[in-house]
Order: structure tokens, then sequence, then C-alpha cells
């Protein structure tokens, strides 16, 4: 089989999924060992999903999760495109659920790499005026 085979492709698509569910789970143990209460995980709007919001002390974080072979790498996979989504999404989520983030809203990105180590980048972007 080649690489472009499309079984191929279904397979590292499939294995990607799976390794993205797994880091996605260990940054909200990550949170909620953080003391933040997890409102929502995989929040589909329509402008995009958002990975993970939470809240703690009437903060809500807007977490975008992402995973590579490590932190460095992660750390520089947030596109342009990808936090105009998550800004979009955003405007969306905060209509939808007016009692979320009374204290106010920021953009985190949590990262994992592939020993399971997390970091997190807090307010990580914000909206231009």
């Amino acid at each position: 089989m080649t690489p472009s085979t499309p079984g191929n492709r279904r397979t590292r698509g499939q294995i990607a999924h799976a390794r993205g569910m797994g880091a996605e789970a260990t940054a909200r143990a990550a949170l909620e060992a953080d003391g933040w209460t997890v409102l929502a995980q995989r929040l589909r709007t329509k402008a995009g999903e958002i990975d993970i919001a939470a809240e703690k002390d009437g903060l809500l974080a807007l977490v975008e999760v992402k995973a590579r072979p490590t932190l460095t790498e992660a750390a520089i996979a947030l596109t342009q495109h990808q936090q105009a989504r998550l800004l979009a999404a955003c405007d969306i989520v905060l209509a939808d659920h007016p009692d979320w983030g009374a204290a106010g809203v920021r953009f985190d990105i949590l990262l994992v790499d592939a020993q399971g180590r997390v970091r997190r980048i807090s307010d990580a972007f914000r909206q231009e005026d």
C-alpha cells in the first residue's frame, strides 16, 4: 500500500483522532486538578469546535488542546485561522450561555506532548479591538 492510498490515510486519521481524544482527556484532568470546572468538552458551534470550556471563580477559559511529540511543537501549532475560528465560536457560545464567564473570558492553550506532559498558555491570544 502506498502512502497516498485511502486505507493508509484512513488509518492515519484514526490514529490522529485517538491521539487527540487522549490529549483532550489529559488536558481535562489537568484542568480539574487545578480547580477548574469543565462546563463542556468538544463544544460544537457553526463557527467551529471549542475543545474545552472551563470555569474557575467566574472566569471562563475557552481551551484549545494541542498535542504534538514535543511541547515546543504543540506551542507553535495554533494558526491564525484557528484563532479566528475560536473567536467566532466564542461569540456563539457566549450568546448561548450568557451565565458563563461572569468574571471574564480568556483563551488558553493546553499543550500535551507524547509523554503526556501538560503545559498551559493562559490568555494565549485576544480579539483585536
